[in-house]
């Protein structure tokens, strides 16, 4: 049997993540375009787009023009066309796909977050994508063709905690991109201090050795992890940056506290038009579901060694626990098995 052939668009680490159940579970394809390498061998490597923010952005856009329009060519090689999240880069993709092969299939999976801005992407994302792929069960109220198709961390986390217990070790995991790290690590060397536990620091897989001397600093007083899913599994407590991780955290029944800290003119512009309360995702969930939040966020200034310690101090682990099997029962299920009927259609 021939190869199905893909042509993939993941720019994030989170959308290489959430792309491997899928790629495991077809099998014999073949992928085309932008991804992680370790699938094989990308147009570019999804690093070479490793941004933060409205400033970092601005040296990229010529790079991204010529990518879009060298993938719109690789579109006449391929079945079907995989755009993940980053609309910034996906939709323009989108569209250009589309002038130049307007039969190829086109799957958007993790849907624009026009729940939180930029509603008017809704519009374009529905013009240009034949298949909306959506991970978040709320997402069908604001798209007109979205399909629910379950949420990929429960396909790729394979073990959850059966009760909250005392272990004696914390997690911390400052981000993924090197300016959200430097912006938390000092904060978070402190607050390791004072809890003198086990400390253990996440680092991710695409950094190496001369760039984890560079971003992290002086990393003694941890131990290293590149395992997310096993250091939660291990720990009784994590401090994580907004992002996947901390719906990973919340999934697997590990609690926490979100820390964040943007560039002063991002955080600016969000504040502008973002129109969300939380920016964690278990917590959006659940205000959309009609619950309270399922932990405490601190963003920008009031991200501090103090706020972090009292919030370690006083959550009640047990109700952390009992809210993460709600969310469990709220997303349902995995989304690799409906990507695959999806995909081969």
């Amino acid at each position: 049997m021939s190869p199905v052939k893909l042509l993939v668009s993941a720019l994030e680490p989170s959308a290489n993540l959430h792309m491997e159940p899928i790629i495991k579970a077809i099998g014999n394809c073949e992928l085309l375009g932008i991804f992680d390498e370790k699938f094989g061998k990308p147009l570019l490597p999804s690093r070479a787009f490793s941004i933060m923010g409205f400033v970092d952005a601005i040296p990229k856009i010529r790079l991204a023009k010529k990518t879009i329009e060298k993938m719109a060519q690789l579109s006449l090689l391929v079945d079907t066309v995989i755009l993940i999240d980053s609309p910034a880069f996906n939709l323009p993709l989108a569209k250009a796909i589309k002038k130049i092969n307007p039969n190829v299939k086109i799957i958007y999976y993790i849907l624009p977050q026009v729940w939180a801005w930029k509603e008017k992407r809704v519009a374009k994302v529905e013009k240009y994508c034949d298949v909306l792929a959506s991970i978040l069960p709320f997402e069908q109220q604001f798209y007109n063709r979205a399909k629910y198709v379950g949420h990929p961390l429960l396909d790729e986390i394979a073990t959850c905690k059966e009760k909250y217990e005392a272990t004696g070790y914390i997690a911390y995991l400052p981000g993924s991109r090197k300016s959200e790290i430097k912006k938390l690590m000092p904060i978070y060397k402190e607050v390791a201090k004072k809890i003198n536990k086990n400390n253990i620091l996440v680092i991710p897989p695409h950094f190496n050795s001369q760039e984890i001397k560079e971003i992290y600093g002086d990393i003694r007083e941890f131990d290293i992890s590149r395992d997310t899913y096993k250091t939660f599994l291990k720990s009784e407590f994590a401090f994580v940056c907004s992002g996947t991780a901390t719906l990973e955290a919340s999934l697997i029944g590990v609690p926490l506290v979100l820390a964040y800290k943007a560039k002063a003119f991002d955080a600016f512009i969000a504040r502008m038009f973002v129109k969300l309360k939380h920016v964690g995702l278990a917590n959006i969930i659940f205000d959309f579901e009609g619950y309270d939040p399922l932990h405490v966020e601190l963003l920008q200034e009031k991200v501090t060694v103090e706020n972090l310690m009292d919030e370690y101090v006083h959550m009640d682990r047990k109700l952390f626990y009992e809210n993460s099997l709600k969310l469990h029962r709220i997303l349902k299920h995995g989304s690799a098995n409906e990507m695959i009927k999806l995909i081969k259609i």
